[in-house]
């Protein structure tokens, strides 16, 4: 088997399973939205016979027995039952382990499948359960559609014209499987075209020159056709057209001339030059009377202009997307960060030469390589919604499991972020929500005498917030217990008797490890492990997090999130002789701080900005650098957590796109630094972590005091 055919194939089944997953959820709802059950079946029908096709025949078996049942469901001869929900998204894990591994007979995971299998036909009506037996047999032809799947009881006729690619053979595809898979759809007429065929002396034996013709009745819908041709259908030329639609239509079929125009076997050129001999029917009509000459012409531009629009309908569906490895635009984007770095030093070379053509280009060249800084970027960006799709399978699992009732509401799913955001977020998240139903949503017996509804809520919600992005998961339940994260914050020593904690930073507390008030430990929740990961994993995604709650109305956990990883835009700033780089996302504003300004304050760090007092860290300070300061330093003022803090340095030399390179292992775990760049001149810059900066002055004060 081809493997690139055989990497499409998991990447289709993997979007499929997310699609089955989704209508698997929304019928558990509406048990009889038919639209739900076709989904349902469709993204099994299609892992079934892509998978027979490519020779993933044990998840072709195994998928068939779920279809089979589901068929039954589509055709109202069973009904949606919660055992059958349990059961078909237990298949659709199955049918994921299976495509993650080699899914062969030592699969470990077999005995569940067969168990699996086993409970399906349990549940099927009368001399049914026999059915699924028989496609089981491995001696048994590949599954794939069979007339009895059938979409409804009409029968179309569908002309189907196929022709692959020359090299068909040398991808792996055998077009005569595709054509018996037609086959088995109904009654079916095929015509072998040769016209292709070179003679014997031009003739290369590994190449395909055959393509067929075919009539299919049939009642499969076209969707069901086009999945045979799935994974050959962008490098063949393939065209299906429904020549008859079931219904009753009196009069004659069409004429020979319009048959072959629409088969593309003869040029409407020709056969006008032909039908140019007779009369048109227009100018007959006209001479007879019966119409006029401006009618005629106003039909025929009727004719014309349905004709166009579905003609550049389908040129833009068929451009509409394009599927390309994530390895390609990870590719792309480290591409692009070269390029900003190459970029910078050209305009920083050019801006100390005096020449006017040099910097013209010099601008034009930044200019393009913004542009192409930000569409690489938005390549990159997906809509959240996948990941909140996820969670609606974990919130049941997890209800099911504590006995409690609780629902997920989702708002914001089409926001974008960075993909390689999205992927790190799931981890996080799960975590988040999982506290949230275990620790937060009460039992249904004590929300009612709360005078709550008995069904909880967490709501997740998605929303732009400038360069960021805002995720937040409320929840209806108990809220936070500040007494008792107070009480075990002094007996664990976090905190001395009697200190004034705001709500924020008692709520903060349940972030450090080892910290938790569960009274229980259960096998969701309560050991007091996962909130402090779930802060390292935001934290590394240079975001923030924090809690809001009020005792009996529920808790809202707030993730701030950057929209991209890759490239950033900064601050460059100059102390001695190095040079750091500060967000600009966490920016506020610069002012000078003279060494007058300093010495009002004796010696405390505070600066007075238009009559408010900010609080700074000294960077010289705090990275121990030597030198003496200048006699006027900057000061940064930056916004953390709600809070406004400067970061002293000897000079602000202005804004520059950042890309960002990771740290060696050897310093990895230095506090407040994120990362690196490269400046134009081939300087090393250090990215600052703020928040992190500021929490270890914070420690550091702490300690002194203590």
């Amino acid at each position: 088997m081809n493997d690139r055919h055989g990497s499409a194939f998991r990447d289709e089944a993997h979007e499929l399973l997310v699609e089955l997953e989704i209508s698997l959820l929304a019928l558990e709802e509406e048990p009889d939205d038919a639209e739900s059950i076709g989904r349902v079946f469709r993204a099994m029908h299609t892992i079934k016979g892509s998978g027979a096709m490519f020779g993933f025949d044990e998840i072709a078996a195994f998928t068939h027995e779920v279809e089979t049942v589901f068929d039954l469901v589509r055709k109202g001869e069973m009904a949606v039952t919660k055992e059958l929900i349990n059961l078909t998204l237990a298949a659709r894990d199955r049918i994921k382990a299976m495509l993650d591994g080699d899914g062969g007979a030592e699969d470990p995971g077999a005995e569940r499948a067969n168990a699996i299998i086993a409970s399906l036909r349990a549940l099927l009506p009368g001399d049914d359960r026999k059915a699924p037996a028989a496609a089981a047999d491995p001696a048994s032809p590949r599954p794939g559609p069979t007339p009895e799947a059938r979409d409804g009881d009409a029968t179309f006729i569908y002309r189907i014209r196929f022709r692959p690619p020359p090299d068909v053979f040398l991808r792996g595809t055998d077009p005569v499987g595709l054509l018996d898979e037609l086959r088995r759809m109904g009654e079916c007429t095929v015509v072998a075209e040769t016209d292709a065929v070179p003679s014997l002396d031009e003739l290369n034996p590994e190449l395909c020159y055959v393509y067929w013709d075919l009539l299919l009745s049939t009642a499969q819908k076209i969707e069901a056709i086009r999945d045979v041709f799935i994974f050959v259908e962008d490098d063949s030329t393939l065209t299906i057209d429904i020549v008859d639609a079931g219904e009753s239509s009196p009069g004659d079929y069409k004429k020979m001339g319009e048959i072959l125009v629409e088969r593309g076997d003869l040029s409407p050129e020709a056969l006008d030059a032909v039908l140019g001999r007779q009369k048109r029917i227009g100018e007959m009509l006209v001479e007879a009377g019966v119409t006029t000459e401006s009618k005629v012409k106003s039909a025929h531009l009727e004719q014309q202009r349905v004709k166009e629009q579905r003609e550049k309908r389908q040129a833009a569906e068929s451009a509409a997307s394009i599927r390309v490895p994530a390895e390609r635009l990870d590719t792309l984007v480290n591409l692009v960060g070269e390029l900003v770095t190459v970029q910078a030093r050209f305009s920083q070379t050019a801006g100390t030469r005096k020449d006017a053509e040099l910097s013209a280009i010099a601008e034009e060249v930044e200019r393009l390589t913004w542009e192409l800084r930000d569409n690489a970027m938005n390549i990159r960006m997906l809509p959240i919604g996948t990941t909140f799709s996820k969670f609606k399978r974990l919130l049941r699992d997890l209800s099911a499991e504590l006995g409690k009732d609780v629902e997920l509401t989702t708002e914001g799913a089409e926001t974008e972020l960075d993909k390689t955001v999205i992927e790190k977020l799931n981890d996080p998240l799960v975590h988040l929500i999982r506290n949230c139903i275990d620790h937060g949503i009460e039992m249904p017996d004590v929300r009612e005498s709360l005078g709550k509804p008995r069904r909880g809520t967490v709501h997740l919600s998605a929303v732009h917030s400038g360069a960021n992005v805002l995720l937040r998961i409320r929840d209806d339940g108990a809220g936070l217990d500040k007494e008792a994260i107070r009480a075990k914050a002094v007996e664990r020593g976090m905190i001395a008797p009697g200190v004034e904690l705001s709500d924020k930073e008692l709520f903060g507390l349940v972030l450090l490890p080892g910290f938790s008030t569960a009274t229980k430990v259960t096998n969701v929740s309560g050991r007091g492990v996962g909130m402090d990961v779930v802060k390292r994993a935001i934290e590394a995604l240079r975001g923030t997090i924090e809690f809001d709650s009020r005792r009996g109305a529920g808790t809202t956990i707030t993730v701030r999130l950057p929209l991209t990883l890759a490239i950033i835009d900064g601050l460059l700033v100059n102390i001695g002789e190095g040079y750091f780089v500060i967000p600009l996302s966490a920016v506020e504003e610069c002012v000078e701080l003279t060494r007058e300004d300093a010495a009002r304050f004796h010696g405390r760090d505070i600066a007075n900005v238009r009559g408010r007092l900010i609080p700074y860290i000294r960077l010289r300070e705090q990275f121990v650098v030597s030198g003496d300061p200048p006699s006027i330093e900057q000061i940064v003022i930056t916004e953390v957590d709600g809070d406004r803090v400067g970061l002293v340095v000897d000079r602000v030399i202005g804004e520059l796109q950042t890309v960002i390179k990771s740290l060696g292992r050897v310093y990895r775990d230095v506090s407040g630094i994120s990362g690196s760049t490269i400046l134009g001149d081939g300087t090393v810059a250090l990215i600052l972590d703020v928040p992190n900066l500021v929490k270890e002055a914070e420690r550091q004060e702490y300690s002194l005091v203590r």
